[in-house]
C-alpha cells in the first residue's frame, strides 16, 4: 500500500513536471509568429522567408529527433525515465532566455539556432518519456485513462499558456515568464519525481549482458573493429523487429507517421495563413489556441471517459482524426473570421484521439500494450522516431506550398491550397486507423525479438 502511494504521488509529480514544462512552451506559440516577422519583414503581414526559415527549423528538428528519439527511449529503459528527462527540461531554459532578453534580429538568429538545436533532444523527449514513465507505473488496462489524463494535464497547459500570452502586459514579459516556468519545471522534476517504477539497474544489467553476447558473435562474423557500429546496427535491427512483429503496432506507426506529416503541415501553414489572410496577431491566435485549448480539456476530460465505457482505443483514435479532417479543411475554405473560430471550436471531437503532433494518446496506449514492460520506452522512442522522420519530410512539401499560394503571385487564388493538402493527408491516417485491429492475445514484440535471435 505504501509503494502504491508512492507512485500515485509520483504521477502526481509527473503531471506537474509535464504541465510547467508545456506552460512554459505554449506560452510563446502566439507571440513567435509576431517576433518573426518583425524580425525578418517588418512591417508586413507576408513573408516566404520566415515561412521557408520555420520549414528549414522543422526538418532539422526532425533528423535531429529521428537519430535521438529511439535511442534515448533505449536509454531510459536502461538507466532509468528521470535521468533521461532531466537533460530536455535543462535544455529547454536557454532558447526562450535568449528572447527573454531581447528580440532584435541578431538576438532572434541566435534563439533560432540555439532553439533548433535544443528541440532536437526537448521537443519530444519529454512527451515519450512521461508515456513510459506512466506505462512502467500503471497497469494495462488502466493506461488508456491513465494518458488521457496526462492530455488533459497537456490540455490545461496550453490553455493557462495563451491566457497567459494573452494578458500578459508585453512580449517581452511572455518570454521572461515562459524562461521562468521551463527552469521551474526542470528544478521540480530533479527534487521532487522518484524513479519510475521499472527496476532499472536490474534491466540495464540484463539487456547489457544479451548486447555484449550477440556483439561479440557480429564481431566474429563480419570483422567489426568499432563496438558503436555495431550497437548502432543492433539498434536499427531492434527497431526494424518492433515493426515487423507486429503488424498492429506497424499499423500504429503508419497512422503515426501519415497523422504527424498532416500535423505538421498545419502548424507551418496556419499562423502564417491566418496573419496574412485575416491579419490576425498575437491576440488573437491566443484567443483561437484558447479556443482550442478548451475544447481539447473538455475532449479529454468529459468525452473521452465517456467514450472509453462504450467503444475501443480504436474506434475512438478514428472518430478523433475524423473530425481533425474537417476541422482543418474549414480553416483551409475559410472566408471569414466566424468559420475560423468554428473551426477552432471543433478540436473538441477531433482532441477525442489525444493532442496533434504526434500525440495521438489513444494511438500510443494502443502501442503501448503491444509490448512488454521492460521495453515501454523503446517503443514509444520507435514512434516519436518515425513522427521524427515526418517532421522532416512535411516542411519539404507544405512550406513551399504555403509560401507560394501566400504569395502576390500564386498560380491560382486559394490562400489556403496547403491546409487542403493537409485535410488529405489526415483522411489517409483516418483511414488507416479504421484498419487497425486489437486482440487480447497480441504476441509480446519482446517475445518475437527473442524468437528470432
Amino acid at each position: 500500500m505504501a509503494e502504491t502511494g508512492t507512485m500515485s504521488w509520483g504521477l502526481s509529480h509527473l503531471f506537474l513536471t509535464v504541465f510547467l514544462f508545456n506552460l512554459s512552451h505554449y506560452m510563446v506559440v502566439p507571440a513567435i509568429t509576431d517576433v518573426c516577422m518583425a524580425a525578418l519583414c517588418p512591417g508586413e503581414d507576408e513573408c516566404s522567408l520566415a515561412i521557408y526559415l520555420t520549414g528549414v527549423q522543422q526538418t532539422i528538428i526532425g533528423i535531429g529527433s529521428l537519430v535521438m528519439m529511439p535511442l534515448i527511449g533505449k536509454l531510459s529503459d536502461l538507466y532509468g525515465r528521470k535521468l533521461l528527462l532531466t537533460f530536455p527540461l535543462i535544455f529547454a531554459i536557454f532558447p526562450t532566455g535568449i528572447l527573454a532578453y531581447s528580440r532584435e534580429k541578431g538576438y532572434f538568429y541566435a534563439y533560432f539556432v540555439l532553439n533548433t538545436l535544443t528541440s532536437m533532444v526537448c521537443e519530444e523527449t519529454v512527451f515519450s518519456l512521461s508515456l513510459a514513465y506512466l506505462a512502467d507505473n500503471v497497469a494495462e488496462q488502466r493506461r488508456s485513462a491513465a494518458f488521457g489524463i496526462l492530455s488533459g494535464v497537456i490540455s490545461c497547459s496550453f490553455v493557462s499558456g495563451n491566457l497567459l500570452s494573452r494578458f500578459l502586459p508585453s512580449t517581452a514579459s511572455i518570454f521572461q515568464v515562459s524562461a521562468a516556468c521551463a527552469l521551474a519545471s526542470a528544478i521540480y522534476m530533479i527534487v521532487f519525481l522518484p524513479e519510475s517504477n521499472m527496476a532499472a539497474t536490474v534491466i540495464a544489467a540484463a539487456v547489457t549482458s544479451n548486447e555484449e553476447t550477440v556483439n561479440e558473435c557480429l564481431l566474429e562474423k563480419r570483422n567489426i573493429d568499432n563496438p558503436r557500429s555495431v550497437r548502432l546496427i543492433l539498434f536499427l535491427q531492434e527497431s526494424i523487429s518492433m515493426l515487423r512483429s507486429s503488424w498492429t503496432f506497424s499499423q500504429a506507426a503508419i497512422v503515426a507517421f501519415v497523422s504527424t506529416l498532416g500535423d505538421l503541415g498545419l502548424l507551418s501553414a496556419l499562423l502564417y495563413y491566418l496573419k496574412a489572410e485575416f491579419h490576425f496577431n498575437k491576440d488573437q491566435f491566443a484567443d483561437l489556441m484558447i479556443i482550442q485549448g478548451i475544447g481539447g480539456i473538455i475532449s479529454q476530460m468529459i468525452l473521452l471517459p465517456m467514450l472509453a465505457r462504450v467503444i475501443n482505443e480504436e474506434k475512438t483514435l478514428a472518430i478523433g482524426l475524423a473530425f481533425n479532417c474537417i476541422h482543418i479543411f474549414l480553416f483551409a475554405v475559410a472566408w471569414s473570421r466566424w468559420v475560423v473560430y468554428l473551426a477552432s471550436a471543433l478540436q473538441i471531437l477531433s482532441e477525442v484521439a489525444g493532442p496533434s503532433v504526434s500525440g495521438l494518446f489513444q494511438l500510443r496506449s494502443i502501442v503501448s500494450k503491444q509490448v512488454g514492460p521492460t521495453e515501454q520506452g523503446k517503443a514509444q522512442g520507435c514512434i516519436t522516431g518515425l513522427s521524427s522522420l515526418a517532421c522532416i519530410i512535411s516542411p519539404l512539401i507544405f512550406s513551399p506550398l504555403t509560401a507560394l499560394f501566400l504569395s502576390d503571385h500564386p498560380p491560382f487564388r486559394f490562400p489556403g491550397f496547403s491546409l487542403l493538402c493537409v485535410t488529405f493527408t489526415m483522411m489517409i491516417a483516418f483511414i488507416q486507423s479504421m484498419m487497425i485491429k486489437t486482440t487480447l492475445d497480441v504476441p509480446r514484440i519482446s517475445e518475437e525479438i527473442d524468437g528470432d535471435a
